[in-house]
């Protein structure tokens, strides 16, 4: 079912007015050394669980990031990355409106097709992928993408008998009228514990979007696996599960189904959040920390140059986060829904911008390069996913 854009009901209206790894010289750089990442200022709301996080055991201070191997290469503006039950993944290419399948253990690529409707351009094309809760027994794949007019959620059958190529399944619309730019067109989807589709949309260069309760840009929706608004949701009737954000990249859950989300911030500030259905992160009125109770200030900061922050994800109590200007992933322990202590970043400089990062198991993540997405400085097989461990 085709879900249009919704406006954001007046209760929105309302609460808007009140590595130790040696692949380069500056892995494990504390915040102190060379860098200005720090843990959350403090200010407006900031606690999304219920009891807190004093009870909590805290993640190690620091850690470590070792690179285990190049898992494939040469990839065209990899985008999105999912893990199929076999333990295979999927890739999406922004710009060629493709996906394909990487065995992970040869490396070796199939192309499953092309999706129809995508129009690349900019930061727009197709962006995240995300399996059906029920992928064992419907094969859909979820894909959010940047077509002519806006930016949509899609789902399509997944048919590995046919030939590579043809694999793809028309897809099914079942969510449409994010805004669209040339910048900041969010793209980020997952399904969370709860089996309900969060997304994360951008503002599309128009910071007014992210305040205003009649877009769906600037925002984190959650939605029903058919594109409806998810039964819980914070405004009644909404597929608004929290607003105030400039464009978010990063969706992530830790073991108590508590949400995490990376997102751009301007000229000063990159943030991780920790998300509360219903609350207000500030966008454009506040970038970073702020004293303003009505605005939810982030659990980590860093300047633009040192993140312009994309996927995140949750292992053993930490968060690892892909930077894309800042060419470095990032660590912040937690505690409940707090930083144990400022980020630290590794790989610095090392394979250049980072886009996507996700589990692998036990002590693993998977990580995916940017630099053919027209801002990096592309290479004979640069961009590549790699398997690492972390601690």
């Amino acid at each position: 079912m085709i879900v249009q854009r919704r406006a954001v009901t007046a209760v929105l209206a309302a609460a808007t007015l009140l590595l130790t790894a040696g692949c380069s010289s500056g892995d494990g750089a504390p915040a102190g050394a060379g860098n200005t990442a720090t843990k959350g200022p403090g200010g407006g709301t900031s606690d999304t669980s219920p009891s807190g996080s004093a009870s909590e055991s805290a993640a190690p201070a620091k850690g470590s990031v070792t690179v285990l191997r190049t898992v494939t290469e040469d990839l065209n503006s990899p985008w999105g990355l999912a893990s199929l039950p076999d333990g295979n993944l999927l890739v999406s290419s922004r710009d060629d409106a493709t996906i394909t399948r990487v065995d992970a253990r040869t490396g070796g690529k199939t192309e499953l097709g092309k999706v129809s409707g995508v129009s690349p351009a900019g930061e727009g094309g197709l962006l995240g992928i995300a399996f059906s809760p029920d992928y064992a027994s419907d094969h859909m794949i979820y894909a959010y993408f940047t077509s002519a007019s806006d930016n949509r959620i899609v789902r399509m059958r997944y048919d590995a008998d046919k030939p590579a190529g043809d694999q793809l399944g028309a897809p099914d619309t079942i969510f449409k009228g994010i805004p669209k730019g040339r910048i900041h067109n969010g793209g980020r989807i997952a399904f969370g514990p709860d089996g309900m589709l969060y997304a994360g949309t951008g503002e599309s260069g128009e910071g007014g979007l992210a305040q205003d309760p009649k877009s769906l840009g600037g925002k984190i929706l959650r939605l029903s696996p058919a594109g409806e608004p998810a039964p819980g949701n914070p405004f009644p009737d909404s597929p608004v599960y929290s607003y105030g954000h400039r464009n978010v990249q990063g969706l992530a859950w830790d073991t108590k189904q508590r949400l995490f989300a990376s997102e751009f911030g301007q000229d000063t500030w990159d943030e991780l959040n920790a998300i509360k259905p219903g609350d207000n992160y500030g966008w454009p009125y506040a970038e970073g920390g702020s004293s303003d109770p009505q605005f939810h200030s982030p659990i980590a900061q860093w300047h633009t140059d040192e993140a312009s922050p994309s996927g995140i994800a949750y292992v053993d109590g930490v968060i690892w986060m892909a930077g894309l200007k800042g060419n470095r992933l990032w660590r912040v322990p937690l505690t409940g829904t707090e930083a144990v202590d400022d980020p630290q970043a590794f790989l610095t400089g090392k394979y250049g911008r980072l886009r996507t990062v996700a589990p692998a198991g036990d002590d693993r993540l998977w990580l995916v390069t940017s630099n053919t997405d027209g801002r990096g400085t592309p290479k004979d097989g640069d961009d590549r996913i790699l398997e690492l461990r972390v601690k």
